[in-house]
């Protein structure tokens, strides 16, 4: 995670949540009044974002808040497990407090959904990864979260790569056409990629030459025919319908990439509490 992109981003999200002040908070303790927090799991899942997220959150609230210990990301956590613990000003822990139990809940639940499709593909030669179906301003930690779960990036954005799809093909007439377009002004450290949705499609890649050709919503057996047919002139990607129930069955057609939007766009959060320690035990813990 690159500071310098974070970094903005969190202080807007911190800007959004406190806005003129935490007016509770202000009102029970000073502003230097020293505080510990831990931040425990209330399920199991993959961890993700406690030391590159979290972190920076607390930090960039106030600089003096000390990150004492934290779990690195792609482990396993169990309830019950202290994922992070934090020294600093106990109005700072709390004003940064919902904005990182925001972020890394729903990291972890990516990185633990894309561990989960990661495992149903083992150990099959298919690489896993991520769309561009991220929630605005949260692409950065959505695509580090799949990385996390053991998953890898597609395009980070529309210049990350070139994906001629179903809509480029409508509106200029045919894939050749799309394809000579792009070749004529691409730069030469870009393959190019196109988006098919029947083997007559997959057949004009071919022809055309591109280096990568998706299948869009194909049945398996179409999938298997399509393999067959590009025989290793180009990577294939299958995109469109992928769930836990079927990735295995599709990673066994031969495709290379298995790309699946709902690592993103879907992935339940986790369940994550933070709870300021008072005496050296959580609040509410019987001494």
């Amino acid at each position: 995670m690159d500071a310098s992109v974070i970094r903005p981003l969190i202080e807007q999200f911190l800007a959004e949540d406190i806005a003129g002040g935490d007016i509770t908070s202000a009102a029970i303790f000073t502003s230097e009044q020293p505080g510990e927090g831990i931040l425990v799991a209330k399920d199991s899942f993959v961890v993700c974002g406690l030391v590159d997220v979290a972190g920076p959150v607390f930090s960039v609230q106030n600089p003096a808040v000390e990150i004492v210990e934290a779990v690195e990301d792609g482990g396993r956590a169990a309830a019950g497990d202290i994922l992070m613990r934090v020294r600093g000003p106990v109005v700072d822990l709390l004003k940064a407090e919902r904005v990182a139990l925001n972020l890394v809940q729903r990291l972890c639940g990516i990185a633990t959904l894309t561990a989960e499709f990661v495992k149903r593909v083992r150990p099959l030669p298919v690489r896993i990864v991520d769309t561009r179906k991220t929630t605005p301003g949260l692409r950065v930690f959505e695509k580090y979260a799949v990385r996390a779960g053991g998953g890898q990036n597609h395009r980070m954005n529309l210049s990350d790569g070139i994906l001629i799809k179903d809509n480029h093909i409508a509106a200029c007439g045919s894939i050749k056409t799309a394809v000579e377009r792009v070749r004529a002004k691409k730069p030469h450290t870009l393959q190019i990629e196109v988006e098919t949705a029947d083997l007559q499609q997959v057949e004009e890649c071919l022809a055309a030459g591109v280096d990568i050709i998706m299948l869009d919503n194909m049945e398996i057996a179409t999938m298997r025919q399509a393999v067959q047919l590009v025989a290793g002139r180009a990577l294939i990607e299958a995109s469109g319908g992928v769930r836990l129930e079927n990735v295995r069955a599709i990673a066994e057609t031969g495709v290379d990439i298995i790309s699946i939007g709902a690592l993103t766009h879907s992935a339940p959060a986790v369940d994550i509490s933070m709870r300021i320690v008072e005496g050296g035990r959580p609040r509410g813990q019987k001494k």
